[in-house]
């Protein structure tokens, strides 16, 4: 059952200056291992129950890895979309939340939509492409 949470709109919280949770680091994992299903799993179990607006930031990873699965499966239509969206959810959080580094994912995630809006549904590249982003973090020194 879904969590009933207030629909807000994406938008920087001081929630960006906390730790991230596990579950986004998991989902994070799975993300950067190109396991865009899993990660799709692990981070909506956490988006739909958070309160609070960095929800925006875990469904703005989520739809971009659901773009490159997409992209994987040569649905260049779903890529595009989802892309599109996982960018316009980060965008508040630039340049960084929650350890994130959103502009770094923004930027690469960004030059890649750019690229297939170009080439279009006909010439979609191999995927994986040369170029496609992981999901960094800004850690601390112990």
């Amino acid at each position: 059952m879904k969590a009933h949470v207030k629909k807000t709109t994406p938008h920087r919280t001081a929630r960006c200056d906390e730790a991230p949770p596990d579950a986004l680091l998991h989902g994070i994992e799975e993300f950067n291992r190109q396991e865009f299903f899993e990660q799709h799993e692990t981070l909506e179990g956490i988006w739909i129950h958070e309160p609070d607006a960095v929800r925006y930031l875990y469904q703005g990873i989520l739809q971009i890895g659901v773009g490159f699965y997409h992209w994987r499966r040569g649905n260049w239509k779903g890529a595009v979309a989802k892309l599109g969206h996982g960018l316009a959810k980060l965008e508040p959080y630039r340049p960084a939340c929650m350890t994130i580094d959103v502009e770094r994912l923004v930027r690469e995630t960004t030059a890649l939509r750019a690229e297939l809006e170009a080439r279009g549904p006909d010439q979609l590249p191999d995927f994986p492409p040369p170029r496609l982003p992981s999901v960094h973090r800004f850690i601390e020194p112990a």
